[in-house]
């Protein structure tokens, strides 16, 4: 069992963020598509997907350390995450990523690709204004 100063205030988190984001990814990027007439806040929202995106990894790779080492951030005996199924009750940790854990990853790859064409049409819309 780790000392009381070995744990870092993890206790107060819950599986909720995951959740959060998990909700809030999908959604930035719906708003995103029907933002098509305004193609720089399209851009930018574009961004803070990818950085949401980025955050969901950057969160679950803290859950997955903190289980691995056999702490208990998540105040569960048996805890599962949605891409992680380990027993605590144990040293020895066993843990899976399943393909849906990947979504994010493609969705960062997926948007970073849009981004480079929206910029892409606002330079040619903004150069054929030129020409007019």
């Amino acid at each position: 069992m780790p000392g009381a100063t070995d744990y870092v205030s993890l206790h107060a988190l819950d599986k909720w963020p995951l959740a959060v984001m998990s909700i809030a990814i999908p959604l930035l990027a719906l708003v995103t598509i029907g933002m098509y007439k305004r193609r720089l806040l399209q851009v930018r929202l574009n961004i803070m997907n990818v950085v949401l995106c980025l955050g969901y990894y950057a969160l679950l790779a803290l859950y997955v350390a903190y289980i691995v080492k056999g702490y208990e951030p998540l105040g569960a005996v048996n805890c599962q995450l949605s891409t992680v199924n380990c027993q605590l009750s144990t040293v020895n940790c066993e843990w899976y990523l399943t393909m849906w854990s990947a979504i994010p990853l493609v969705n960062v790859v997926l948007t970073m690709m849009a981004t480079r064409r929206i910029l892409k049409d606002e330079a040619l819309v903004r150069a054929a204004d030129r020409l007019r």
